[in-house]
């Protein structure tokens, strides 16, 4: 394509968003508001699920070690644990500590103040990597040498992964919802212009213009509304974001909920709103004109 060409483009692209400047501005509107919602969305699911995957980290695996082994021995099954490759980690904790742990979760109770240490069993306090092979983990530490018995708690496991997959599904639904909806306002706007250019267009097409040079325009128009809103949707969520985790770490002095701060955030959500305006816009005007070329 010529220069010259390319700067014809150009120019009916961006004179064409001005020629319907309201259908423009409402396209834009409406695109910002759905990539502000999609793009919070999406950050408040991923800000959730490393919530979850936190909370999943605070599942652990108790496995009990042999009372007949000695503290070297029992220690030295550690390794063994270790080499397991969902384990994320393991801490030994001798009869002692686990008999202090014991007697302070049950409120220094009387009825427990005859224990003596040996009337535990050492044992290992375990994470996993992925809690979606916890059944496959727990059989694998059961059949370490020196581990008699392993708790774990199963069904709280499948919560959080069902929490997750919920979170997951939901937002794939929402996104496609928003990104559908911005496609239909921005493909009405072209729409709108080319009722009121199909004489233009139809001038054109009988001196020889082809297909590609009367939709390329308002593919131009098309790219540049939607790239326009994902621009100003991505600096409003910014400020967003940063204001409502602002605000929060003021009035969460518990410390419960944990937002990554937006820098983390700032390479994938540019990413995806720039793919986004760029396919409600290309793709908008490019479905929207198909119908009006046979003039």
């Amino acid at each position: 394509m010529k220069i010259t060409n390319l700067g014809y483009l150009m120019k009916e692209g961006i004179r064409g968003i001005f020629l319907h400047g309201f259908m423009s501005f409402a396209a834009v509107l409406v695109t910002v508001a759905c990539l502000v919602i999609v793009g919070g969305f999406s950050a408040l699911v991923y800000n959730v699920n490393i919530m979850v995957e936190d909370l999943n980290k605070t599942n652990e695996i108790m496995a009990y070690v042999d009372s007949d082994l000695t503290d070297a021995e029992a220690r030295s099954i550690g390794t063994k644990i270790n080499q397991i490759p969902n384990v994320f980690k393991s801490d030994f904790k001798t009869r002692e500590v686990a008999l202090e742990e014991f007697v302070a979760d049950h409120q220094n109770d009387p009825a427990f103040g005859g224990l003596v240490p040996d009337d535990l069993r050492h044992r290992y306090v375990i994470v996993l990597e992925n809690n979606e092979l916890m059944h496959e983990t727990v059989e694998q530490i059961e059949a370490v040498a020196g581990i008699v018995k392993v708790n774990a708690a199963f069904e709280m496991a499948e919560g959080f992964i069902t929490l997750q997959n919920v979170l997951h599904i939901a937002s794939i639904v929402v996104i496609v919802v928003l990104l559908v909806v911005s496609l239909l306002i921005i493909s009405n706007t072209v729409k709108l212009a080319m009722y009121d250019r199909k004489d233009e267009i139809s001038i054109m097409k009988m001196v020889g213009a082809t297909n590609g040079f009367i939709r390329l325009p308002f593919v131009v128009e098309g790219f540049m509304l939607g790239m326009l809103g994902a621009m100003v949707a991505f600096f409003i969520l910014w400020a967003m974001y940063n204001l409502l985790v602002n605000r929060l770490a003021e009035v969460d002095t518990l410390k419960l909920f944990s937002f990554v701060p937006f820098k983390q955030l700032l390479k994938p959500m540019v990413a995806t709103f720039a793919a986004a305006g760029l396919f409600v816009g290309i793709v908008g005007s490019w479905t929207s004109i198909r119908k009006f070329m046979d003039v």
